[in-house]
């Protein structure tokens, strides 16, 4: 059993999402070939068996087909609709990359809307996003120098913030704990994922306690999220918004001598703007406590802007470490509908009408369980998608899956797997392409489920359920087992 301890105590800062894209358990080498008149070598497992063996329950649909013609090899369950998961991004990616284009850049803004007479805005100062997922402490700091350079020092009006490019979401589901880091709110001004990091001491008398928006240069304290130290064994958080405030409360029982941990933001244009306000007096620039604008004034001038990445590299980053945040924001910047679920839909259509196939995507990352999907609907769309300019846009943003053995070490060997994992509670999909160095390459989509499990989980256990772990381990072995029997019977 893991301790509350464990499980907050381990968490540390990074890139936090529901999963990182994990390589596979079993290396698909080829296997022998098959014998004369098409049958399998004796050493091919069967499907069957392979499946059996690893005891997962619920169902497991899977297509494998060839990735040109579309013609389906072996399937199984292969039109039963289970949750995606993770891999719904692969279908984000084919998405923002027709509606927005690979060069496409997030840019965030400062405007002013008067004139600047020696250093002094005769006027407000806004700072306005066009939601870039990627913003983090560090780059907004570079946007305030880009602000002092100008020669500003302070502001006559107000500071305002603009962060209605996109529709504000509090959450990507609501089905998760309140605390998780891979479920932040959404909105047109985003920064470290909106997370704030959270660091907690033992002392002599108690815990002290830090909220700030940690980066690599810079770390402002952050004065919207607070946190108290409860005497308590549960539950682990405690969250409520009161006042503008986001108040958080932690069990002293869970906390040890120390550690740290990403929580989520639930207003992210706030946060933006109180840590661009301490990073900018860093800057030797006065700025006033800030305020939301409703809408961007006409006649505003830019005087400083920090731009993204390319979507193209954005996406890549987005399938590497699957950030919910990133495919969210892509996604409702190439929808441009008025909320997730909408958003989702507005996918959902586009899915259809151009690659051919059918699914009912709730959002763009995956972690509403909602979501559904068939193998044979994705493999239908991977094998479509190849003769659109998003689709040839789709294979350089997959992520290259590796070879491993298996204990999970990494080996040579002549086949690749391109592709985007998903993981959710007891919930593990598997999509992407089996590239041979000479053959037939193969587009596959595995999917297995057992939601009525995923749903009987208690919302305070959502985190890490008993038997969670396991269960995955199980499924990615029989994926990569999968995978190895299909390179080595039809690539």
């Amino acid at each position: 059993m893991v301790s509350r301890r464990f499980v907050l105590g381990g968490v540390l800062a990074g890139l936090a999402a529901p999963v990182f894209a994990e390589g596979l358990a079993v290396s698909p080498r080829p296997l022998a070939r098959p014998l004369s008149g098409g049958l399998p070598a004796r050493s091919t497992p069967e499907a069957a068996d392979l499946i059996a063996g690893a005891k997962l329950g619920g169902t497991i649909g899977y297509v494998v087909a060839d990735a040109r013609s579309g013609q389906i090899l072996e399937s199984v369950n292969p039109r039963d609709a289970l949750p995606p998961a993770s891999t719904a991004k692969a279908i984000t990616a084919l998405f923002a990359l027709e509606r927005l284009g690979p060069g496409h850049r997030f840019a965030t803004r400062i405007l002013t809307t008067g004139p600047i007479r020696g250093g002094v805005v005769e006027g407000d100062l806004i700072l306005a996003g066009s939601g870039d997922p990627e913003l983090d402490t560090d780059k907004l700091g570079d946007l305030a120098a880009r602000l002092a350079a100008t020669g500003i020092r302070q502001v006559r009006g107000d500071f305002l913030f603009h962060d209605g490019a996109l529709p504000a979401v509090a959450r990507i589901s609501d089905d998760q704990p309140d605390h998780v880091g891979y479920n932040p709110a959404i909105s047109g001004l985003n920064l470290n994922y909106n997370r704030v990091h959270f660091e907690w001491k033992r002392g002599q008398n108690g815990y002290g306690v830090a909220m700030d928006a940690r980066g690599e240069r810079f770390a402002p304290p952050v004065r919207l999220a607070r946190m108290e130290v409860v005497r308590r064994e549960s539950p682990l958080f405690t969250y409520r918004e009161r006042s503008g405030a986001e108040e958080w409360t932690v069990a002293s029982a869970a906390l040890g001598k120390g550690g740290s941990r990403w929580l989520p933001v639930r207003n992210p244009g706030a946060y933006v703007a109180e840590v661009f306000q301490a990073l900018a007096r860093a800057q030797g620039i006065d700025l006033p406590e800030a305020k939301r604008a409703a809408r961007l004034p006409q006649g505003a001038q830019v005087v400083a802007e920090w731009t993204s990445d390319p979507l193209s590299d954005v996406l890549r980053r987005m399938l590497r470490w699957s950030t919910n945040l990133t495919a969210e924001v892509v996604g409702l910047s190439s929808s441009g509908s008025g909320g997730l679920r909408a958003s989702g839909g507005a996918m959902s259509d586009w899915v259809k009408s151009r690659l051919g196939a059918t699914g009912r995507f709730v959002d763009h990352s995956g972690l509403g369980a909602e979501s559904r999907i068939s193998a044979e609907q994705m493999v239908q769309a991977l094998v479509a998608a190849q003769a659109t300019p998003a689709g040839r846009g789709l294979k350089p943003v997959l992520r290259d899956l590796g070879m491993r053995d298996g204990d999970g070490e990494a080996i040579e060997s002549p086949v690749s797997v391109i592709g985007k994992t998903g993981t959710l509670n007891f919930v593990s999909s598997l999509v992407g392409y089996v590239q041979p160095p000479s053959g037939r390459e193969l587009a596959f989509a595995i999917f297995c489920a057992d939601p009525d499990r995923r749903d009987r989980i208690p919302m305070a256990q959502r985190e890490q359920p008993e038997g969670g772990r396991a269960w995955t381990r199980r499924a990615r072995r029989l994926q990569g087992q999968l995978i190895a029997r299909w390179a080595g019977l039809y690539a």
